[in-house]
């Protein structure tokens, strides 16, 4: 039996609903809050938000850990690497 290794989440905020770009303004400005190593589970839907939010987290620095298809949304795993956000 394959133990996986727990993800602790810090943090976590739902965008499903929300339009590009602000479902991405809210996970910047909620990473900015956030220390250095911390984790913040974004919730998003499929489409434009599933592909902009992760790519533009990744430009800012920062390391997307998962990105997994819960029923009808995501569920994106992102760590604050970029210390210029605190």
């Amino acid at each position: 039996m394959e133990i996986m290794e727990q993800i602790k989440i810090d943090k976590s905020i739902d965008l499903r609903g929300v339009s590009c770009p602000l479902n991405y303004v809210k996970t910047k400005l909620m990473l900015e809050e956030m220390e250095f190593g911390k984790i913040l589970e974004v919730l998003l839907d499929d489409g434009e938000p599933i592909v902009n939010v992760p790519r533009s987290v990744k430009e800012d620095g920062n390391k997307i850990l998962e990105i997994n298809w819960i029923e009808n949304y995501f569920r994106v795993l992102v760590r604050k690497e970029n210390l210029d956000d605190s």
